[in-house]
């Protein structure tokens, strides 16, 4: 099969596209795959997969706003596929949440806390916990397990208010 684009060399690479249930099949040679930015394909590369996922969720407002840490926009985290630094979670989360919401269901971690989090991660995560169990306690009317829980939390967060910010 002769490639797509030039019409002259083997097709070598052959591409498969579905977006919006529209399915395109391109069957190109290797310089014209290179040329396109599609040589060296990796099944294993999720950043197309990821930037897909954040372009579709593109608004023009969120293109001008820059990290301050590494000076990544949105929009180059959507075509690249990944955050250019740690603090891009916090600069563009508002942005991120709603693949993040379609990717698993939820915004927020809530799995199990590894033994190396910093205590104050493993007292956040300790607090959601105790207090999904005193939603359930007063459910069920059993009202001297929710006082236990109320204060379970109560100690946790006072421990938390007493250490020093840094």
């Amino acid at each position: 099969m002769l490639c797509e684009n030039c019409g002259k060399r083997q097709a070598t690479t052959h591409i498969k596209q579905t977006i919006n249930g529209k399915t395109a099949e391109y069957h190109l040679c290797p310089e014209c795959a290179a040329k396109l930015g599609m040589s060296g394909f990796n099944p294993f590369d999720m950043s197309d997969f990821w930037s897909s996922m954040f372009e579709s969720h593109l608004p023009e407002v969120h293109k001008a706003k820059v990290c301050p840490s590494c000076d990544s926009t949105f929009d180059q985290i959507a075509k690249r596929g990944r955050l250019g630094c740690p603090d891009c979670y916090d600069t563009f989360r508002e942005e991120l949440l709603p693949s993040l919401r379609r990717m698993h269901g939820k915004t927020r971690h809530i799995g199990k806390v590894p033994k190396t989090a910093f205590e104050e991660v493993r007292d956040e995560y300790e607090v959601d916990k105790l207090k999904a169990e005193l939603d359930e306690a007063v459910g069920r009317e059993d009202y001297e397990q929710a006082a236990k829980l109320r204060d379970q939390i109560k100690l946790i967060e006072a421990k938390k208010e007493e250490q020093p910010n840094e």
